[in-house]
């Protein structure tokens, strides 16, 4: 289908013989060849873009990633903060500067040394208001099933119309010319092949989890496939990217074909957006490098997690909120009831097509522990992910009544007509996404730190053991991170609540004195006393903005389907007076904890840039943060900052001029973050995971035979403990350098000595 791509990356015509884009221009400096050492991930947005991101080159180069890592550049939504809804395969977004912007930012980060990583999103389209401003779905609404793009969508023809859910009050669509308007949006005329349905309805065709505006692209079609990738392989082919970030694979039809042609088409270093559960692993036969490091970030953020804290602080939970105790009670009724809300459409699809019970279907699906099972049509089943869905299938039976048929519903979404097994792994995933992450994880939260994509909250903490092994497994390509586009809340954030899992004590009697001056909504206190206090100090709208979409994401006293004024004036009310009439109490409790916090701070990122794989750091995150959720973690980034704290020294090896090492929480962060990822570019790209034994408040380990990285982990039990005392930590062969303290170590080290300028330790041989 190369006809439908009228242009290359760069806006200018593709060669009409071949479709393919002209030979590159051999005018760019060499980059990086092979995997990145390390990524840093820049949010572009209409007022911070190619030039913008080149201008960083010398900061970032000084830092010491190798690629810069960009959120996606096709042409979307022209407002968009994020990127995601792509109107244009065919062009590199005209905001941030098109393809001339896209080239001169290459090639100056080409002279520094630096490569690109692009964020691509192959799984949807937007459908725009209006509606005209996608090309291909126009012509699909425009000329139904025989248009040329029909086949780009997912969209079910069965009755011959595309429901289109747009309808919120009694206006009537007025004829206007050629095109049908419905306030902003605008609809070919006639009428012929589409019909306008209440926006509560379900669309006729595959959205992206809820998000109607969203439409599922069929990307396992080749012809598709080659024209939504056009571009983007254009820019593989001309050396300006070296990198891709897959995004949301779980939403494809066949996840292990699209990589596999990916691969086979781009040749580079790939991670994929695959969320993993527990102890899922990302099967092996897809051909990827790694996942974008959410299974990274829970177990990091475990290690520095007390165990002990489950008991009380899911107590203090229940006692604040009276949600139930029970963590996989409130995920089945979470994924039940968004099901019932957002998924009939779907269901029904489903039904249909497996010639199973929609309810049936329902209970299977609320079962499902993970986001997808990983069947393929026409293959073995492997045993692995028969083994997922019979449990969950065991699971469901006790739901439905006795001889509800459940063998025959895993039968068909397993091994049944391959529109059944793709589909039914196709809802999976959206239903964990907004069952899981956007329900349960606002309504079931004793300690939010663990409330993150992937994340378990019921299970506290994990032992040094138990990491090392994660980490000897983990595939040398894959991605690692603390803070993305889409946590939670940022790695500092969550640096501060994991502190409460070690003094569960005094943060009940701190909320308490909170409570009582202050209350709104049981359901959602005690979720704002975590997170004022951990993002603190934070303004009251920017901490309304995210209580508010806290509330409706949890849909126990509103919803974004179901507004209601007089909660969001409470809701308002309870966020100035907290802030007002607590806000000193906050303010010191949060300063108590700050040793505390600053060592699990520094911890956590230590561990994120030495363990194996390619540690991104998003931006801004070098030095403290303290973002809640989207789009709170988007905001623009203070850089002139950032590079004042570089140039002047407060990020060097200590001992040197002006350093300031251990001066503030900031600069102690980004002499960690720069002394690691420099350290990176200098290790070999495979150097071995070696554990070393230390003491239980203390994780260690080597990479090969050059670097030792250690870190303080509890640090009020330690304190408690009375310090290290005579402990020690035995190091290889060799004499060491401190590149944090800059003291040299060899043989047996005192943990006092070693830990003595930071709470962490970054050694090298000399």
């Amino acid at each position: 289908m190369s006809d439908t791509v009228p242009g290359t990356a760069f806006g200018t015509a593709a060669d009409p013989a071949t479709g393919h884009a002209p030979d590159p221009a051999p005018d760019l400096p060499p980059v990086p060849a092979g995997r990145p050492t390390a990524t840093y991930r820049l949010q572009l947005t209409p007022d911070f873009g190619f030039a913008e991101a080149a201008g960083l080159a010398p900061y970032l180069r000084e830092l010491g990633v190798s690629h810069v890592y960009l959120s996606p550049v096709l042409q979307a939504v022209p407002e968009s903060r994020h990127g995601y809804d792509v109107t244009d395969h065919s062009r590199v977004r005209e905001e941030f500067g098109g393809g001339d912007g896209l080239r001169a930012m290459a090639a100056e980060l080409a002279r520094h040394g630096l490569g690109i990583v692009l964020d691509i999103v192959p799984n949807h389209m937007t459908v725009p208001v209006p509606e005209s401003g996608n090309a291909q779905l126009w012509s699909v609404l425009a000329e139904g099933p025989a248009s040329p793009y029909a086949r780009w969508f997912d969209i079910d023809w069965s009755d011959g119309k595309v429901n289109m859910p747009v309808i919120g009050d009694d206006t009537e669509p007025v004829a206007d010319g050629g095109v049908l308007r419905y306030h902003d949006h605008a609809f070919p005329l006639p009428d012929t092949h589409y019909r306008l349905v209440d926006w509560r309805d379900g669309p006729g065709y595959r959205r992206f989890f809820d998000v109607s505006s969203l439409i599922g692209v069929r990307v396992e079609d080749p012809e598709v496939f080659d024209a939504t990738h056009a571009v983007i392989l254009s820019l593989v082919g001309e050396g300006l990217v070296q990198g891709l970030r897959v995004d949301h694979p779980d939403g494809l039809a066949d996840p292990r074909g699209y990589l596999s042609r990916l691969r086979a088409a781009s040749g580079v270093w790939t991670v994929a957006e695959k969320i993993l559960v527990g102890e899922e692993r990302l099967p092996a036969d897809w051909d990827c490098d790694g996942t974008t490091g959410y299974d990274v970030l829970n177990r990091i953020t475990g290690l520095f997690v007390e165990p002990s804290a489950a008991g009380p602080l899911t107590d203090l939970f229940v006692r604040e909120t009276g949600a139930p105790r029970d963590y996989a009670e409130v995920v089945y009724t979470s994924k039940r009831y968004v099901m019932d809300l957002f998924f009939g459409a779907e269901l029904d699809r489903l039904s249909a097509v497996a010639g199973a019970g929609r309810e049936v279907l329902a209970e299977l699906l609320a079962a499902m522990p993970v986001y997808r099972a990983y069947a393929v049509p026409g293959e073995p089943v492997p045993e692995a992910s028969s083994a997922i869905v019979e449990e969950a299938a065991a699971v469901a039976a006790v739901r439905l009544p006795d001889g509800a048929p459940v063998a025959e519903a895993v039968e068909a979404v397993l091994r049944g007509p391959a529109d059944a097994v793709v589909r039914f792994q196709q809802i999976c995933g959206p239903v964990m996404a907004k069952g899981v992450e956007d329900t349960a994880l606002y309504r079931w939260y004793p300690l939010s730190c663990l409330n993150e994509v992937g994340g378990e909250p019921d299970r506290f903490g994990g032992s040094v053991e138990e990491f090392h092994a994660f980490c000897r497994e983990m595939p040398p390509g894959t991605m690692t991170t603390l803070s993305t586009h889409d946590t939670k809340r940022s790695e500092d954030v969550r640096a501060r609540l994991a502190v409460l899992s070690e003094l569960p004590g005094r943060w009940a009697q701190a909320v308490g004195e909170w409570s009582a001056k202050v209350s709104f909504d049981p359901l959602l206190d005690y979720l704002a006393w975590q997170n004022l206090m951990a993002a603190w100090p934070i303004g009251a709208d920017r901490f309304f903005d995210y209580l508010f979409k806290a509330a409706r994401e949890a849909k126990t006293s509103i919803s974004w389907a179901t507004p209601d004024p007089a909660y969001e004036e409470g809701l308002r009310s309870f966020v100035n007076r907290a802030i007002g009439e607590c806000g000193p109490s906050i303010a010191e409790f949060t300063a108590s904890i700050e040793p505390y916090a600053r060592a699990n701070s520094l911890g956590q990122k230590l561990v994120q840039l030495m363990i194996p794989g390619v540690p991104d750091v998003y931006w801004g995150n070098e030095i403290t943060d303290f973002s809640l959720v989207d789009p709170d973690n988007r905001r623009p980034v203070d850089f002139a900052l950032r590079r004042r704290l570089l140039a002047g020294g407060q990020a060097g090896t200590a001992g040197g001029p002006g350093n300031g090492a251990g001066s503030s929480w900031d600069a102690a962060k980004l002499l960690v973050t720069r002394q690691a990822l420099n350290l990176r570019r200098r290790l070999g790209p495979a150097a071995p995971y070696i554990p070393l034994e230390a003491d239980e408040h203390a994780v260690a380990f080597a990479r090969g035979e050059r670097a030792v990285a250690v870190a303080t982990r509890l640090p009020v039990g330690l304190e408690r403990r009375g310090g290290w005392g005579s402990r020690t930590l035995t190091l290889p062969h060799g004499r060491w350098r401190d590149l944090l303290s800059g003291a040299e170590h060899t043989g047996r080290v005192p943990l006092a000595h070693l830990l003595s300028h930071h709470p962490v330790a970054l050694l090298e041989r000399g």
